[in-house]
């Protein structure tokens, strides 16, 4: 038996539980049988435990879009019992039974085997949120941006992308200018390495001008809308910008003109469904890019029945950091 955070829905009623299940009921999809001992807590999770949006695709569901923990055993000679691993993504609280639980049935191609410095803790505190920070800085490097190239700004600095994404840039040796509707965490950004720390009123207002003084040589931006746009507005010649996130909106309400008179370019990062080759090097790079006592900093545990309170919190924006669940507590 083991508990999960546990999703239904039946003739429109939604519920979502903390439930004790038996093993026999995981899916039988997956060549790998797990003991999850950290999942984490994404926007995403947020939206689907509060229903706030159509995350979840197949019924019932368990939620948890990462989790990370120990192999108990496996079809595949690529993961042995005792291997520790982490899944981000692929599905998991969408299609398939997810990470917010004590045990889970995996397939060996999501998983990849933790390098150190990481345990399962910490691979939780980089979670889907760390990771796809860490798809935007490759996405950046791989324009060619360098850090004499100029500023990086970071927008929704104080989410887990943002606070991820400061720390690796900062480590890799970039001027990183956060952007945040949280001043009042000013001090904790300056601390995860940002040079400056902006309101986000600066970008998040309506009717900015196409074209707008340049500043910054990259964008990472988990917050898409009006934001995004005047982030383009403001970005170099030649610059570049990692478009992640969609925290004030869907919307992008610009123009070419920055694409067409500046060449800047504008990244879309999936997380989801990267490839194997992709995860493994980002989890490589997370090893050895990430300051480990930054990443301890913006971490903040909490037991397994406290995920209901926090994914309202998370929804309603007033989480710091990362949010990772001992499903093993309370």
């Amino acid at each position: 038996m083991f508990k999960a955070i546990y999703l239904t829905k039946e003739n429109q009623q939604f519920s979502a539980e903390l439930k004790t299940l038996d093993e026999a009921q995981l899916p039988q999809e997956g060549d790998v049988l797990a003991r999850i001992e950290y999942s984490s807590l994404n926007y995403k999770d947020g939206l689907a435990i509060t229903n706030k949006a159509p995350v979840v695709r197949k019924w019932p569901m368990v939620a948890g879009i990462d989790c990370a923990g120990v192999v108990e055993s496996s079809a595949n000679p690529e993961f042995k019992p005792g291997d520790t691993f982490a899944v981000t993504g692929c599905g998991l609280g969408e299609l398939h039974w997810g990470g917010l639980a004590q045990k889970a049935r995996l397939r060996s191609e999501w998983m990849v085997r933790l390098p150190a410095p990481l345990n399962t803790k910490r691979a939780m505190g980089i979670g889907t949120a760390g990771y796809t920070a860490m798809l935007c800085v490759l996405a950046l490097e791989k324009h060619g941006l360098k850090p004499s190239d100029g500023e990086i700004l970071v927008t929704g600095a104080s989410g887990g992308v943002g606070s991820v994404a400061i720390a690796l840039l900062h480590k890799l040796g970039y001027r990183v200018i956060a952007s945040t509707g949280k001043l009042a965490e000013k001090d904790y950004l300056k601390s995860l390495g940002a040079s400056e720390v902006l309101d986000r009123s600066i970008f998040s207002a309506a009717g900015g001008r196409p074209l707008q003084k340049e500043r910054f040589a990259g964008v990472v931006d988990s917050v898409g809308s009006h934001t995004l746009a005047n982030a383009c507005a403001q970005t170099n010649y030649n610059g570049a910008v990692a478009a992640c996130g969609l925290a004030q909106g869907m919307d992008f309400p610009a123009t070419v003109a920055p694409f067409i008179l500046r060449g800047i370019t504008l990244y879309g990062i999936d997380s989801g469904l990267s490839t194997k080759s992709l995860r493994i090097e980002a989890w490589r790079r997370l090893a050895c890019d990430l300051d480990m006592a930054k990443l301890d900093a913006m971490i903040q545990e909490i037991p397994l029945p406290q995920t209901f309170a926090a994914a309202a919190e998370i929804v309603a924006g007033r989480v710091r950091g990362r949010l990772v669940v001992n499903v093993n507590a309370g």
